[in-house]
């Protein structure tokens, strides 16, 4: 009997406590998720930044009160937070606030089938063509600066997340990527925007301007041509993988394999084997916006060999890293003193373009408008090794693991209502607010980044 009792007493013995640090990074985790989800959001929408009172708020601009954005780090940036919040604790809180999130999309989701950079839940100038018949006009659907991309990639994960059963946000999900599926081209291209399915155009490989490229073809529409800009090809690559882990369908499989085929047509002829923002129909370098020449990109270039690189390990064909050796050898000469790689490079002359402040092309960079990133961080050395990697047949490095020393430092950094807070220093924000210098503000991508190392801490350190 004495036994007997004693293993009772083992088995009916309390769990071992939870590590400090975890407890306390749970807390933070559902005190900074209720801040967001009770008081900043505005129908499950998010903005940029708001006042810490919560009664001013920014996008690109002053937003309305019952204005949310789609563009990062606006609400589908919250929104996938939240899922990573649910898959590191298994609490329906965090999926209930996915599932508002999402429905937020939804109500703006264009007839089109994409988004634009704003849902208006009120008037506006400009209301998108809602496909719930409750908006306006404009039926443009966004891939620039990943609008559609982020709001596709947050509802595949949202609508996995509820097990396919909310019909409203898998119906939302499927129409979307049926779209951007449908504005694909038939090279793999896509356009930075689109009203419906792309026209049939001829496959031919990139070449370079026969005209003045300098005084003419500006293309009043270029944003319907074959596009790269703002790392285009990077932020459809991941829709397009964040479907196949959601829905693992043929059609996205194919679009993927498409998308590498039109990054080894797009790369120009030696001796400038890189990339340009934007093509015409016929794989010509054109101009985009004002400040946007036709001419070697160093930016979007290294976006591209990323691009090659995943595309390569997912169908496991090595024609997509066939491009990057040169590439790298060429870009390697280009980098400037500082080690930054120009935005642009001139044709057959390799200088670095700027432009001045008239939008004048110059190889001056000392009078380039500030609005515009015209030299970019190199990962050349980065990319190379990744290369080296990818053709043994090797996967991504992992990710690091988490620093505690960063988890106790997200914690304390946490206000009494559930607010980090940002004090503005001068540095280039998205959206360039006009904000001066001390001032107090809430981001939405700093809570996603505190709450997504939370999160991953706390996945390394469950059960």
């Amino acid at each position: 009997m004495i036994r007997t009792f004693v293993l009772l007493v083992c088995f009916a013995s309390p769990a071992i406590p939870a590590e400090p640090l975890r407890v306390e990074a749970l807390a933070a985790l559902k005190k900074s998720a209720t801040f967001q989800r009770e008081k900043a959001a505005r129908r499950g929408g998010y903005v940029y930044y708001s006042t810490p009172d919560l009664k001013e708020r920014w996008g690109e601009g002053k937003a309305a009160e019952d204005t949310i954005f789609v563009q990062p780090p606006g609400t589908p940036t919250v929104g996938m937070a939240y899922l990573r919040a649910f898959a590191a604790t298994g609490d329906t809180f965090y999926l209930d606030a996915a599932r508002e999130t999402a429905e937020s999309l939804v109500y703006g989701q264009l007839q089109s089938g994409g988004w634009t950079q704003t849902i208006h839940f009120g008037p506006a100038k400009r209301l998108g063509k809602y496909r719930n018949g409750k908006g306006g006009g404009w039926n443009v659907s966004s891939l620039d600066d990943g609008q559609t991309q982020a709001a596709l990639q947050f509802l595949f994960g949202a609508d996995k997340a509820l097990g396919f059963k909310n019909e409203a946000v898998h119906e939302a999900a499927r129409y979307g990527l049926k779209a951007l599926l449908a504005a694909q081209f038939a090279n793999g291209a896509f356009p930075q925007g689109w009203t419906g399915p792309s026209e049939k155009q001829p496959v031919m490989k990139a070449k370079f301007p026969d005209y003045d490229w300098k005084r003419e073809g500006k293309v009043k529409d270029y944003w319907a041509k074959y596009t790269l800009n703002d790392n285009l090809a990077g932020s459809v690559l991941a829709t397009l993988l964040a479907a196949q882990s959601a829905y693992a369908d043929k059609e996205s499989k194919a679009a993927l394999a498409k998308l590498g085929d039109f990054l080894i047509l797009a790369q120009m002829p030696a001796p400038q084997p890189g990339w340009c923002q934007q093509y015409s129909f016929d794989m010509v370098p054109i101009w985009a916006r004002k400040f946007e020449p036709p001419a070697i990109t160093g930016w979007e270039s290294q976006d591209v060999l990323e691009t090659l690189i995943a595309i390569a390990r997912f169908t496991g064909d090595d024609k997509y890293l066939a491009p990057i050796p040169a590439a790298l050898a060429y870009f390697k000469k280009l980098l400037l003193k500082d080690g930054t790689i120009a935005r642009y490079y001139e044709f057959k002359t390799d200088k670095p373009l700027y432009m001045d402040a008239k939008y004048q092309l110059t190889y001056d960079d000392s009078a380039a408008p500030a609005h515009y990133g015209w030299k970019q961080p190199a990962r050349f050395g980065a990319i190379e090794k990744d290369h080296l990697e990818a053709k043994a047949g090797r996967g991504p490095a992992p990710a690091p693991k988490v620093s505690a020393d960063d988890v106790r430092r997200i914690v304390k950094e946490l206000d009494a209502e559930g607010r980090w807070i940002s004090i503005y220093a001068g540095e280039r924000l998205v959206g360039q607010p006009k904000f001066a210098e001390g001032f107090r503000y809430v981001s939405s991508a700093v809570f996603a980044r505190h709450a997504e190392v939370l999160s991953a801490y706390l996945l390394e350190t469950g059960e």
